[in-house]
Order: C-alpha cells, then sequence, then structure tokens
C-alpha cells in the first residue's frame, strides 16, 4: 500500500507520516528532501537555481538516494551523506526555487516512483496523491493555520540551532505557500478523494490515529 500525505510546511505532515510508517512497518520518504538535495547541487555546483534547463539537468543526473528508519532518514547526493546540509536555510531558500521548475518535477518523481517499487511507502510532500501516485488508495491532506505551522516550524528551527523569530518564519512560510500554490507544475492543491485533516488544534496521537483509521478502511 502507498499512503500520500500533503500539505503546506509546518501542516505535521513528516511527523505523521513518519509515525504512520513506523506503525506500520512501511518505508518512510520525505520527498522534500530530495528536492532540498537538487537545491544543493545546484548551490554546490554555482548552478543559478534560476537557470531551469541547467537545474533540470542536475535534477535528471543526480544519484539521490533516502537510507534508515522514520527517525533516522539520510539522505545522500552523489554518495555523499548531506542529510545535514539539505537542512540549512539556503538549502532550503534553493529548494523552494528549484521545485517550481517543471522539468525538475518530472524528474524527481521518477526518483520517487522508483524508491517505492519494493514495499509499502508512506511519502509526504505537496503533490504525492495528485501527480506522484494519483492512484494511491490512501490520500491525506493535512493541513493547520499560518499561526500554528508558523511556531512549529520556529520550534524545530530552534532544535537545529537557528535563532529564529516566528515572526520571520510567518513571512517565510507565506512565501513558500505563494510558490506552492502558484506554480505553473503539479501546484499544492488537495486532491479530490484526499481526506482533509486540520492539524491545528488536533493532538498529535489524535491525527496519527485517525490516519491510521482510515487507512484500516481502505485496506
Amino acid at each position: 500500500m502507498i499512503v500520500a500525505i500533503d500539505g503546506p510546511s509546518g501542516s505535521g505532515k513528516s511527523t505523521v507520516g513518519k509515525a504512520i510508517a513506523r506503525l506500520l512497518g512501511y518505508l518512510y520518504i520525505d520527498s522534500g528532501a530530495v528536492y532540498r538535495a537538487v537545491g544543493l547541487k545546484a548551490l554546490e555546483s554555482n548552478t543559478a537555481v534560476e537557470d531551469s534547463s541547467a537545474v533540470a539537468r542536475l535534477a535528471q543526473v543526480s544519484d539521490i538516494k533516502l537510507e534508515g528508519d522514520p527517525d533516522h532518514l539520510r539522505v545522500f547526493l552523489d554518495g555523499h551523506d548531506v542529510s545535514r546540509e539539505i537542512r540549512l536555510p539556503e538549502a532550503s531558500r534553493a529548494s523552494s526555487v528549484v521545485a517550481t521548475i517543471p522539468e525538475v518535477r518530472e524528474a524527481v518523481v521518477e526518483k520517487l516512483r522508483e524508491m517505492s517499487l519494493e514495499r509499502g511507502v508512506v511519502m509526504d510532500g505537496r503533490d504525492i496523491g495528485t501527480k506522484v501516485f494519483p492512484d494511491a488508495l490512501v490520500k491525506i491532506f493535512l493541513d493547520a493555520s499560518i499561526e500554528v505551522r508558523a511556531r512549529r516550524r520556529c520550534e524545530e528551527e530552534g532544535e537545529r540551532g537557528r535563532d529564529v523569530t516566528v515572526e520571520q518564519v510567518r513571512v517565510e512560510l507565506e512565501e513558500r505557500d505563494r510558490r506552492d500554490t502558484g506554480r505553473a507544475a503539479t501546484p499544492l492543491v488537495k486532491a479530490p478523494d484526499a481526506v482533509f485533516i486540520d492539524t491545528s488544534d488536533m493532538p498529535l496521537d489524535r491525527v496519527i490515529d485517525q490516519v491510521l483509521e482510515i487507512i484500516r478502511t481502505r485496506s
């Protein structure tokens, strides 16, 4: 089974996705990490992230692999562990730009599909249920208010050692939302057959239980 979880930044999709994969013994795939790896490669190769043709070529030839369990996911780019580097602010900004390029998204979609061939998968992202796995049996769309998402992301950045305010993070999220929903290639939208869950005021364990119940009804 493929469990597709979509939603904007800070909606809780990665946290929920990891928990579901852990409970089911499925492979967890963070699609955003793949776009971050492409953005990092553009930075390291001094390729302008706005150069769509050049970045698309990088995405096509890059060897990107995800290894480990949901709680210790490691990202490899051309054989090098870049798990830490892809979380740096500059890599995050680069990824949000390269992810708007249609050719990059097509290259990444193929990589994501290849990763899911051998076992059950929980994959989160922004177009998993609409583009990567449109036939997935389970599609979830998580969202939360911008205030809640900014607070969550600010806490995550603090854990990574980045000193930012909630307002700074809110501005970054609003810009990311504009790019995700406004891009021409597979914008962030809820799939018609996805189950919508607002996580703003919902405890994590309740969200997880609700997703598990949806999976049980579809399996």
